[in-house]
């Protein structure tokens, strides 16, 4: 086994400049997501409740947004390393009109069957009711999401690393004062309460999608799209992409349905626990942010030395991501630890829900441990090598064949404490990272990826 550490400045430092920004931004994304929640749960744990079941629905879309994103980004970043810039604009057009399909979609399902979404995860109807209201406010931010979202990826694989993260921080204030001003009422407004809460979200949505699509398509020269490009013509790179990209976005659509599942036992479980869990929800996303900026970095970079050529120092790279997973997810699990206490007092919570979120807390701190070293390697090194099939093949697996079951029989059958149902729910974190070890020492992660050029020369 090779080293888990190399002798390189200049790698740790492009890793650093890469994942801090998005590390970053993920903190502020994640405070937007906790004042929403501190905020409601002073109207009511109920109305708590009925938001992060909502949101729960939407972060399918979400998760759907970043496979569709990812899976560009696989392509965009080798693309880039060849300084292909015509295979990257076709990227480019392939991704943003998934994305405008799925938005199209979810906006319909939403509109159509608010109740029956809400149904899904809960049983009792005062949070049903909630809920409903929550997503009807919340139809047009699917198009808004998804947009900006894919758009952020592609230009931080291009280098474009500070305008997602001041973007970012602009909305984070202007959610908070529309937060405030509908969700009590003031300045004028009427009070609102959950459909507050919805209606600042979709202006900080606004806010974020008008600076960064207007950046992409009108001012960005490293990949030089213009919306006109959105119907450029792609040929057969269209092949390309469903090779690669498209079983990033069945992974992590997988993901965000297995995610459900999992939030469909926890809405089983009573309203404390679901009020429980979107305090811990929270905590587990501020801690883990670092987590997710070296993911991101780790496929980038892996990206930029395959597509130079080099696959010795793709695989040494790997082995130093893999050091890199296994420190962050130490220090996670430190943050948690010592974060729990106050996070779970900042919340109007009954006792009971209190007690709850305290053994959650415990249990994310071990998960942690493992799902950062499985994120940085499945969700980095090796997605970066184009490793996309096996790796939708392994989130099936370790999710339907372990988590879920598991899951369900330590919640709904056997009613263990907490801190076993949530540690069953999330055993597909531990398993994955034995066997993302395994894969990275076979090599057999490392794919070729054809250009649109090398396509179009084969078809003749």
């Amino acid at each position: 086994m090779q080293s888990l550490f190399i002798k390189d400045k200049k790698f740790y430092t492009t890793v650093a400049g890469i994942a801090v920004p998005i590390a970053l931004q993920g903190l502020i994304t994640s405070g937007v997501n906790m004042t929403d929640n501190i905020m409601i749960s002073e109207v009511g744990e109920t109305q708590l409740s009925a938001v992060s079941l909502a949101n729960q629905f939407i972060s399918i879309f979400h998760i759907f947004c970043m496979g569709i994103g990812m899976g560009a980004s696989v392509l965009v970043a080798r693309y880039y390393g060849m300084k292909d810039k015509d295979s990257l604009k076709k990227t480019v057009s392939i991704m943003l009109r998934l994305c405008l399909a799925m938005a199209t979609l979810f906006c319909v399902v939403t509109v159509l069957m608010p109740g029956q979404i809400m149904k899904i995860y809960t049983v009792e109807d005062n949070i049903i009711q909630y809920g409903m209201e929550y997503l009807n406010y919340s139809v047009v931010t699917y198009f808004l999401l998804g947009l900006s979202l894919t758009c952020t990826i592609v230009l931080r694989n291009v280098g474009q690393m500070r305008l997602p993260l001041y973007t970012s921080i602009g909305a984070f204030f202007v959610n908070i004062g529309a937060n405030y001003i509908f969700i009590f009422g003031k300045l004028g407004a009427p009070r609102m309460e959950v459909a507050g809460a919805a209606v600042g979200t979709l202006i900080a949505r606004i806010f974020e999608f008008s600076i960064i699509c207007g950046y992409l398509f009108f001012k960005d020269k490293e990949i030089g799209f213009r919306l006109k490009d959105i119907l450029k013509p792609v040929g057969n790179l269209w092949r390309e992409y469903i090779r690669i990209s498209i079983p990033v976005l069945v992974s992590d659509g997988i993901l965000a349905l297995g995610n459900n599942s999992v939030a469909m036992v926890i809405g089983r479980l009573g309203k404390n626990f679901v009020a429980a869990n979107a305090v811990t929800t929270v905590t587990q996303q501020l801690s883990s942010v670092m987590i997710q900026g070296f993911s991101q970095a780790g496929a980038i970079v892996t990206g930029y030395t395959l597509g130079e050529g080099d696959r010795e120092k793709a695989h040494r790279q790997g082995y130093a991501f893999l050091g890199l997973g296994i420190l962050f997810g130490a220090v996670a699990a430190g943050i948690i630890m010592i974060i729990s206490g106050p996070m779970i007092t900042a919340y109007n919570l009954s006792p009971e829900t209190q007690v709850i979120a305290k053994e959650l807390m415990l249990s994310i701190s071990v998960i942690v441990l493992f799902q950062a070293t499985n994120s940085i390697m499945t969700k980095g090194v090796l997605r970066g090598g184009g490793d996309t099939k096996i790796l939708m093949l392994a989130d099936n697996i370790f999710l339907w064949v372990a988590s879920i079951p598991l899951g369900i029989l330590a919640g709904l059958v056997f009613h263990l404490p907490a801190f076993w149902i949530y540690f069953a729910l999330k055993i597909d974190q531990v398993l994955k990272a034995f066997w993302c070890v395994i894969r990275l020492r076979s090599g057999k992660w490392i794919k070729k990826i054809k250009a649109a050029k090398e396509l179009e020369e084969q078809a003749v």
